[in-house]
């Protein structure tokens, strides 16, 4: 199981009250959420293997070198020129200060924590999910991941519709009957769609539908733009002026909008801890922080 954890702790600051506080008055709702979140996780789906995938830069600088406009707006603060930290992610004031806590407690706890230098978490989700020899559960409210599905390898994305107790289980069929693509299209058509939310323009003038149709016609991105240069093609004189105009975007988007896959990462281990790594250090962040039931439904379930 691989947790997008960004998106979860996200997910878990908006949807818990920021009356759930430490003693000292500190919100903690999206700590003690996620703890929520993988208690849950754990009763119901029982993994093996556990990995909060960690964005070790949210808007790796090669990407935006492609496209420059890639999550642009949601930057808060850039970096100086030349400097090897990231531009600053606008991140709401009470959720920034409890990143820290979580990722303190997660190691606490033994949970692996993984992230590489100049890479986003779904590059990291990416790489784990096409090296593992058995079935996948990705955890993530970020359908930009539905492009790693993959039924043959058993490797499915459980995306939360209510926190995580009702989780949609996302494999090649519903994608065929949502999009009409399977997990290998979703990226082609999440390109030429476009995604404002990442800041991808996509194609203009072609939306959802339209992407779908073309892939199904030409198989994939490779054999639309074939067809541009095809005049017996069935393409509309608008279609063809529209693909052809963003030759250029085509061109580049696939390397930002594909995950990466072979990303180089550092040793871990994956396996559910039976036991907290660091039980006195847990205990001082479990006081420190009021983390209270959450943390012990997360203890229970371990144990």
């Amino acid at each position: 199981m691989l947790l997008d954890t960004a998106s979860l702790y996200f997910r878990a600051y908006f949807g818990v009250p920021d009356s759930v506080r430490a003693p000292d008055g500190t919100p903690v709702n999206a700590v003690r959420g996620l703890l929520d979140f993988i208690a849950r996780l754990l009763q119901d789906h029982h993994p093996d293997d556990l990995v909060a995938c960690m964005d070790a830069d949210w808007r790796p600088q090669w990407r935006v070198d492609l496209i420059p406009t890639y999550k642009a707006h949601r930057v808060a603060e850039e970096a100086p020129e030349g400097s090897a930290e990231p531009d600053a992610e606008e991140i709401p004031d009470t959720l920034s200060p409890q990143v820290p806590v979580i990722e303190a407690v997660l190691d606490a706890l033994g949970i692996a924590r993984v992230g590489a230098a100049g890479y986003e978490a779904d590059d990291i989700i990416g790489t784990l999910a096409t090296r593992a020899a058995g079935p996948v559960d990705i955890v993530t409210g970020d359908r930009d991941l539905y492009q790693l599905v993959d039924d043959r390898r058993g490797v499915r994305v459980l995306y939360p519709l209510k926190g995580v107790g009702t989780l949609q289980l996302t494999d090649e069929a519903w994608l065929r009957e949502k999009y009409g693509v399977d997990g290998a299209g979703y990226a082609d058509l999440a390109l030429l769609r476009g995604d404002p939310s990442d800041g991808l323009p996509g194609v203009p003038g072609i939306g959802e539908k339209t992407a779908a149709k073309l892939l199904a016609s030409f198989g994939d991105l490779a054999g639309i733009m074939a067809a541009v240069d095809d005049p017996a093609a069935k393409l509309t004189p608008t279609q063809r002026k529209r693909l052809a105009e963003a030759r250029p975007y085509i061109e580049v988007a696939p390397r930002v909008v594909q995950v990466a896959r072979d990303v180089a990462l550092p040793e871990f281990d994956p396996a559910v801890p039976k036991e907290p790594a660091d039980p006195a250090t847990l205990e001082e962040l479990a006081g420190r922080w009021g983390l209270g039931g959450s943390l012990q439904r997360v203890l229970s379930t371990l144990s």
